[in-house]
């Protein structure tokens, strides 16, 4: 009995694969269908990468699969790609991702309307959604007269503006004062995307414009301001806090022994001790 050689079915198909593409050692695209022959009619409309640094990016992006094959249903705006088939590959891993940027990819590098369709919640991509709402407006009874602007029950949508495409705004946050974010390319001062409750200390509104109340080369034309005594002892060097500190001893000193000019003083004006009862 005679079988159909299929590429999945062993190194006998791959190597005819591979043999068979021309140019091309690998094509991957959506079967059409077969003649009497059995000769397999295949298409892509997407460009298919000549370099082997894109074949092996393929092969190590698709999890158990080395090679996987399914219809491209589109892409994202950081590039990453999204295919779908659901005849070879179980539920659950019949739509994967091939990701814009090997190199800064994560669950959460998917925006939410693509994460949507990646979890099987709905079966329309975001790419046919507009196709999809005209389709089904056709089925929308208007019970009364609207002067609404929209003839949809989907209602008003914002585009989801983000970061360089990471959906994930927690991960907007400076790694510390004046240097930003290298690694999301967060530049020094720049906010931070992450929300804020209205009482977080961390939340713009709440925080306090720094005020200087000194400059310790005034003299100088400035140079080394602070804005509380603290502020300005971690500013000044050991000479001036040594400076400082016989100033504040001499000050002691002249101030004790005023104290104690102040206290005979007055013991001398009490003059001699009296009795009550006597008298002289």
């Amino acid at each position: 009995m005679k079988t159909a050689l299929k590429y999945r079915g062993g190194w006998r198909g791959l190597i005819e694969h591979m043999y068979t593409n021309g140019d091309y050692p690998f094509k991957f695209g959506t079967y059409m269908g077969c003649d009497a022959a059995g000769n397999r009619y295949y298409e892509n409309r997407v460009e298919i990468p000549r370099r082997m640094a894109g074949l092996i990016e393929h092969m190590y992006t698709n999890g158990d699969y080395p090679f996987k094959f399914g219809t491209y249903m589109g892409c994202d705006a950081a590039g990453n790609r999204y295919y779908e088939n659901r005849v070879d590959y179980p539920f659950g891993q019949h739509r994967w991702v091939e990701p814009g940027d090997i190199n800064n990819f994560d669950s959460s590098s998917i925006p939410p309307e693509w994460h949507g369709w990646m979890t099987s919640m709905n079966d329309s991509p975001p790419s046919s959604e507009e196709d999809y709402i005209s389709t089904k407006k056709g089925f929308i009874q208007q019970g009364c007269q609207s002067n609404a602007p929209l003839d949809h029950n989907v209602g008003h949508q914002e585009k989801f503006f983000n970061f360089h495409h990471m959906h994930n705004q927690s991960q907007v946050r400076s790694r510390g004062y004046n240097i930003g974010n290298p690694i999301v390319g967060l530049p020094p001062n720049a906010p931070d995307g992450y929300y804020t409750q209205p009482g977080s200390p961390y939340n713009p509104a709440n925080i306090r414009e720094t005020v200087m109340i000194g400059d310790l080369d005034a003299d100088k034309g400035g140079g080394r301001p602070y804005k509380s005594e603290m502020w300005a002892d971690r500013l000044r060097t050991p000479a001036e806090k040594a400076a400082i500190e016989a100033e504040q001893l001499a000050a002691y000193k002249l101030n004790l022994e005023e104290i104690q000019a102040s206290r005979k003083a007055a013991l001398k004006s009490r003059g001699a001790a009296t009795f009550v009862g006597k008298t002289s």
